[in-house]
């Protein structure tokens, strides 16, 4: 249970809806938001044909840009706009055709301008698939949505 005021949450799942509505990319994955707290966000997305690469797996690149977009959810939703500088990933095990993934992001470390994220990407059996870190940078501009969380 989380010990952050109610109208930071409100605030924090608003500007990641907000950011969804306007994330042409995430939406044709088909991401789905399941949890967003400050600095922490849950995804899902279900793997299609569309995403394969010549070998008949979930090409990497889909993959990283779910744990991407999950990176960007999460680091957003402290009310400013921050932007990633540096990201990796390894991929431990393939996803196929049908896999149902989530993309668990949480913030772990920050200073002032610069925060530090894990994603962990598994599949429907409980199997990772991906392990991503990312960097971000803050930026002093205020996101488009209401410090009450409407929009």
């Amino acid at each position: 249970m989380s010990s952050l005021p109610a109208d930071a949450e409100l605030r924090a799942a608003a500007i990641v809806r907000h950011m969804l509505a306007h994330d042409v990319f995430s939406r044709w994955m088909g991401v789905e938001i399941l949890h967003v707290e400050p600095a922490r966000v849950t995804l899902r997305m279900a793997v299609r044909q569309d995403m394969t690469n010549g070998f008949g797996v979930c090409h990497g690149g889909v993959t990283f840009a779910f744990a991407d977009s999950a990176l960007a959810f999460a680091s957003n939703t402290g009310g400013k706009v921050t932007v990633s500088i540096e990201n990796s990933m390894t991929y431990p095990a393939a996803v196929r055709v049908g896999d149902l993934l989530l993309a668990e992001a949480e913030r772990e470390a920050s200073s002032q301008r610069l925060a530090y994220y894990r994603v962990r990407v598994t599949r429907g059996d409980g199997a990772v698939v991906a392990l991503f870190r990312g960097t971000v940078f803050q930026t002093d501009r205020e996101h488009d949505v209401g410090r009450d969380g409407s929009e």
